[in-house]
This record gives C-alpha cells, structure tokens and sequence, in this order.
C-alpha cells in the first residue's frame, strides 16, 4: 500500500510538473514573439473530439495553427486590437465569460434544493403584520420593532388566542376578517425570509420576528402536511358579484343545484357549461383551468378541488367569493422530480429576492478572502455633507472636497477613500427615490461597496482562473481573426469584381457545363388541348419566333372557346437532374410525349443538344467566388510568411507526438 501511494504521489508530482512546464514552454516564435507548447495543445485537443497526438495530426494542426497566429499577429500590427468596434465587442464577450465567476454556484443550487424540499410540503400559519416601509427612518423602523416585539410576548403567553391577536393588533386589513390565518402555502407563495420563517419554524409555535419589505411580521404555523402535487379540473360558475344580493345570491344557488342534479342524471358536463356557466374564459373550453397547486386558487375552490377522489368525479356546488361553481376532476399529477424541475426552480430562483441570498453569500466570500476592513467612522460624514439635491443626480461633492480618509481596503494594499466615493456618486447623475437621507447614503454606499468588491474581482479573474484567462484569449484573438480575414479574403472576394473576372478568365476551364439540352416546356390544365399545344409547338420549333408571342396568341384564341384554359411557357437549358420530366424523356431534337402529373399536362419540344461549356461568371458566381476566396488566402498566408519569421522547436515538437 505505501509503494501504491508513494507511485501515485510521484505521478502526480510529475503531472503537475509537466503542466507546469508546458505553460511556460516555447513551442515557436513568430518574430520573436513566444508561444507556447501548452496553448497549442489546449486549442488542439479543443478542435479535436478524440485528439490522437500522432505525427500527421499534430503536422497537419500545426500548419493551421501557425496559419491563424500569422493573422493574429498582422491584425494586431495593424492596430486593429485598439479600435473602439473591437474593444466593444470583446467587452460583450467578456461580460458573458465572467457571470459564471461573479455568481456563486453552490448558493445557486442549494436555494434550489431549499426550494424544492419546501415544495413537498404545505404550511398552513398565521400571521401579525406591523407596516415599516424599507426606507423608514431608524427611529420609526425602532417604533414598529418593539411593537411587533410587544405583541409578540402577548402570543407567546399560556392559552394566548393568535386570531385574535392578529384582529386586534395587525395591519393586514384582511386580518379583521380571517384573524391573520394565510391558508396553505409553499414555496415561493411568499416572501422568501416570510417563507423562510414558516417552514422553520415548528407546528404550533410562534416564529421569531420576522422583517420583509411590508414591514415586521410574527407567525404562527397551525399544520404542515405532504404537498398533494397538481390538480387539473373544469368548472361550471355561477356568478354572485359582492353587491349581489341576497335574493340573487338564493336565486343562484337554486339554480347551480339544478344543474348538478341535471349532470347527476346524465347530462353532458361540457354541454351544461356552454349553456350555464358565467366564466366566459372558460365557457367554450368546457369550463377547463390550467394544473394548479397548494395556494393557487381561493381556499374554498381549492379545498374541493383537492377533495374530489377519482379522476371525472363531481364536487357538490361550493361557494366562493366569485359565485357558485361545480368543480370536476380532470386530471392529477403529484409534484415532479428535482430534475423534471430543475429549470423552472432555476427562473424561480432567479426571479425572486431569494437570489440576492446567493449575491450576499459571494460577497461574503469575496469580503472574507480579500480581508474586507472599512472605517465606519470616515463614513459618517456623509450623513450631513451629502443633502437633497443628490435626488435628481445633482450633488457634485464640493461639500467633501478635501475629505481623503480611507473607507475601506482590500488585501491590504486597495485602498478606497472618501473622495473615491464622493466621486462616485457624484458622477453618476442617477435620480433617486425621496427616501430620507441617512436611508439614500446607507444604499449608496453597500452599493458602492458592492461594486468595488466585484471590480476588484474582475480584475482579478484571469490571474485566478487559467480557464477563464484562457477562453477570453481565444475571444480575442478570435474577433481579429475574424475582421481582419473579411477585409482580407471574404469580403474583398465579393467586392473586387475586376479581381474575380480574372481569376474567372484564367480558371474557367475548371467551371464547365456538361451536356445539356435546350427545351421548351408547355404546361397546360386540360389534356383535349394537347393535341392542338403539341403542333404549336412542332411548328415553332427552333425556329427563331418569339415564341412566348406565339403560345401567348394560341392561349387567347384557345380560351374563347375554354374560359378554364391556361398554359405557361418555358424555353431553357437543362442539365441531368435538373428536371425529372426532361431526364425521362430522350434528347432527340423534335415533340416529345406529353406528361399528365398532378392534373396537369407536359409537352415538351427538345430544340437541341449542347455540348460541354465553360459557364458564364453569373452562371457559376457562389462556386467561383469561394475558390477565389481559398486563393486570396492562399496569397495572404504566403506573404504573411514572407514578412513575419516562424521558428518551430522542434525538439518540444516531437516530443509532443505520441
């Protein structure tokens, strides 16, 4: 075992010594610029599915390879790496490249499995609500705290009554009616730290004080139970508006019975919808709603929809806010699995003030690794020099001009100051909410902080991830390779006609016709007329007549008689495959039989055979432009190699041939 483990760690060394070796190792030059054996490699097995690493297949890349450094290199001595289109469209690139990097993917998936685990299961609770707007001032933010706070110790008390609690206490206005009772719920039917609450906190007990953007909240959870999945159902409605009154509301009632005792007896559900229901969204769907779950609909309807056993079953009519329904059981499914999941908890998460938990957590770790200190006090000056112009984007910092303490610093060495952040917000002429003060400059500056911190990443995203270095590099070099090959050969190809004339004159050998022959097709729709087409067309023939004149002078004497009648004519060159009709026929000069497909008839006249041609630079323009395109490459990579020197090593060559 000790020489298996001792093998090992000196496989591994030595592993992580080639590596290492390789980065650094200079497979060629080109004008003495290096590059290196591991760049090579990495792009080789990149645009190789099963890389062999044998002598043709590292001969015949490295030919390619050198051939695209050249024009990397030319691009760049022709400044094409500082043009303002080329920055901007890499800074896209490289957007893209760090969200990866600037997220932090363990966050990610345990909120999705947080998500998920809550989704098994319904909390029913029920809630107190003292209102305190995210921007309250700190002294109103501590009046609603010890208020929840008071009420709290009341609800935790010995044969406390919660309900009425919560009627006589909370802010929610439909409290006074339902007593803070919520039904039930799951995930992603609250907000996430409400949610949060309910799920950890046990049956029957009284949560902690709990704050979301409506203000302070305690909670009680009155049941938990296995989530029963997804219901699809059809329902029949009968509607009762709230200022219905009770007359209607009797009348109604009467009437949803009537129909039940009616679909009872065998009625048709779907017939007795078109005719009764008043949910005119539903109606001419035979009354079908969407799959629905635990808290999606009005406690009521959702109680009865869950309630029916079998699949086509009947609740009784219930009664909701809405009106009178008859709900019938169209279909259930139970709660799919993680992976069938996977996508839809991932746009949930997203979407929901739960992923800032996922940001929090990465700066919390970029905080952590860059030893993040700040000076609270250098900060409390901005408290009174920052005043309300800074609303509208108009505060210009001259109240703080000379302030240059340290904010805060990162890795001991970077440094942000006071005027760093003066400048900052007084640059960025952003309008912002009539918020109290103290509340815009806390914002302002974990804002600022945030944004500090993710830059400071940034910039650090190539030292620390060689993938990440690597991949941008390729982008790079990749956007040059690009532009530069479209002045180059693509787009010069297209444009420089006199260039592609002559390289057509001296190669139009290469593009020639095979033999073909010239016909002309009539197509008519009615076969009594065949006869009559077909001596048109012996008489025509290859006679030098306008015969589209001809055909066209036939068609009208022809229709005075058949007002149905049409036919078209079309005189043309063909080659084999070109036209299965004239591939079935011989090419003899003269009338050929007539065809009848598809109700229509073919007479076709074969005015003769042409022998091999060369074709006409229109005739051939996408199979010659793109030869000439190879050529105008093939020109640039020798005048490339003529103006930049290359030097393989060959001894880091052969060695990388297996």
């Amino acid at each position: 075992m000790r020489k298996l483990i001792s093998f090992l760690l000196v496989t591994l060394f030595a592993t992580i010594i080639v590596a290492q070796n390789n980065e650094s190792t200079v497979l060629l030059t080109i004008d003495d610029k290096p590059i290196t054996q591991s760049e090579f490699e990495r792009i080789y097995s990149k645009n190789n599915q099963e890389p062999s690493f044998d002598k043709a297949s590292i001969d015949e890349y490295m030919n390619l390879f050198v051939n695209f450094k050249l024009k990397v290199i030319e691009a760049e001595a022709l400044g094409l790496d500082t043009l303002k289109s080329f920055k901007t469209e890499l800074k896209g690139y490289k957007q893209q490249l760090e969200k990866p990097y600037l997220s932090d993917p363990s966050a990610d998936g345990l909120l999705m499995q947080e998500a998920y685990d809550r989704m098994k299961w319904n909390v029913r609770a029920s809630h107190i609500l003292i209102r305190c707007a995210d921007n309250a001032l700190p002294a109103d933010t501590l009046k609603a705290y010890n208020k929840i706070k008071t009420i709290r110790s009341k609800a935790i008390q010995k044969n406390a009554n919660f309900n009425a609690l919560a009627k006589e206490n909370s802010e929610d206005p439909s409290a006074a009616q339902n007593g803070g009772d919520l039904g039930y719920f799951t995930a992603f039917s609250m907000v996430y730290e409400f949610e949060t609450a309910a799920y950890t906190t046990e049956v029957g007990k009284i949560s902690d004080i709990i704050r979301t953007k409506f203000g302070y909240h305690i909670l009680k959870v009155v049941d938990k139970k296995e989530d029963a999945g997804q219901v699809k159902v059809a329902h029949l409605m009968r509607a009762t508006p709230k200022e219905s009154s009770k007359e209607k509301i009797l009348e109604e009632k009467t009437k949803i019975f009537q129909i039940y005792d009616s679909i009872i007896a065998g009625e048709n559900f779907v017939k007795m919808v078109a005719k009764y229901s008043d949910d005119r969204g539903t109606s001419t769907k035979g009354g079908e709603l969407p799959y629905f779950g635990t808290g999606r609909m009005i406690p009521e309807f959702e109680k009865a929809a869950f309630a029916i056993e079998g699949i086509g079953g009947l609740s009784k009519p219930i009664q909701t806010s809405y009106g009178w329904h008859i709900i019938k059981l169209m279909d259930r499914k139970p709660l799919g699995s993680f992976e069938e999941l996977e996508s839809t908890l991932k746009s949930k998460v997203s979407k929901d003030i739960r992923a800032q938990k996922g940001r929090k957590m990465l700066l919390a770790r970029l905080k952590k690794e860059y030893d993040f200190t700040e000076n609270k006090k250098a900060f409390e000056p901005f408290y009174t020099l920052i005043d309300s112009t800074i609303y509208d984007g108009g505060w210009c910092g001259k109240e703080a001009k000379g302030l240059n303490d340290v904010l805060f610093t990162l890795s001991d060495t970077v440094k942000y100051t006071q005027k760093d952040f003066t400048d900052y917000i007084s640059n960025d002429g952003l309008r912002r909410v009539n918020d109290p003060i103290v509340v815009v400059v806390n914002k302002e500056y974990d804002r600022y902080v945030e944004k500090m911190i993710i830059s400071y990443e940034q910039s650090r995203l190539e030292e620390k991830y060689p993938e990440f270095k690597h991949l941008l590099k390729e982008y790079h070099d990749g956007i040059l390779l690009f532009n530069l090959s479209d002045e180059m050969v693509w787009s010069k190809a297209v444009k420089d006609t006199v260039g592609l004339e002559a390289f057509h004159k001296q190669k139009k050998d290469k593009y020639m016709w095979g033999d073909r022959v010239e016909a002309t097709i009539y197509t008519l729709n009615n076969v009594e007329h065949a006869g009559s087409v077909s001596k048109l067309a012996t008489k025509v023939g290859n006679k030098n007549t306008d015969y589209v004149a001809v055909a066209a002078k036939f068609e009208t004497k022809i229709v005075s008689k058949d007002t149905m009648f049409q036919m078209s004519v079309v005189k043309q060159k063909f080659s084999k495959g070109d036209n299965e009709i004239i591939d079935s026929l011989g090419w003899e000069t003269g009338i050929k039989a007539q065809v009848v497909k598809e109700n229509e008839v073919f007479i076709v006249y074969v005015n003769g055979q042409i022998n091999p041609e060369p074709k006409l630079l229109n005739e051939a323009r996408g199979l010659i432009t793109a030869d000439y395109q190879t050529y105008l490459e093939e020109v640039w990579i020798i005048e490339l190699k003529e103006k930049y020197k290359v030097h393989i090593n060959k001894e880091v060559f052969n060695k990388m041939i297996k």
